[in-house]
């Protein structure tokens, strides 16, 4: 059986960004209850030198919508930076959801082998897109959202490793 470009890119995506919806519901739901503030989860981070749950979540996408448009050539939505409370950050993965449900399995058959060119630490590399998908972006797009969850768990929101991997 032959793994798919569509079914390690957008499907994943999909899966994991539509966990993290469920999460942030339930984030805003134990917020509510709690009386915390719209943008304090946002602004919530696990370490003073880390980023917070905002960027995390902005991350995610990024990498998601970014892989998708460098395999396939085309042009990647721009987002502003902007999300500050919990619902402010499920609109931006609902958008990403959206984004990656324009891509059928047919726009990324045979691009495994694509040669895509990006900036790593200042240097331009080429690499097949599916060495770019699981030594790039894998990587970094799971440990946003693990971030992400993790941020939240530790903040006292009552989720799982079920809600994590849905």
């Amino acid at each position: 059986m032959t793994i798919t470009l569509h079914a390690i890119t957008a499907a994943s995506f999909t899966r994991m960004l539509t966990n993290l919806v469920s999460i942030l519901e339930k984030a805003e739901a134990n917020a509510a209850e709690r009386k915390i503030g719209p943008e304090v989860l946002g602004a919530s981070r696990l370490a003073p030198d880390m980023l917070p749950l905002s960027f995390q979540i902005q991350s995610a996408t990024d990498r998601a919508k970014l892989a998708l448009a460098r395999i396939t050539g085309r042009d990647a939505p721009k987002w502003a930076d902007e999300e500050k409370t919990l619902e402010d950050l499920r609109g931006r993965l609902k958008k990403a959801l959206d984004y990656i449900a324009t891509y059928s399995e047919a726009d990324l058959a045979g691009l495994e082998d694509k040669q895509v060119a990006l900036k790593i630490g200042g240097q331009d590399v080429e690499m097949t897109a599916q060495d770019y998908i699981l030594q790039n972006v894998h990587p970094n797009f799971y440990f946003h959202v693990a971030t992400a969850y993790a941020i939240l768990r530790h903040n006292g929101v009552p989720v799982g490793k079920r809600d994590f991997v849905g």
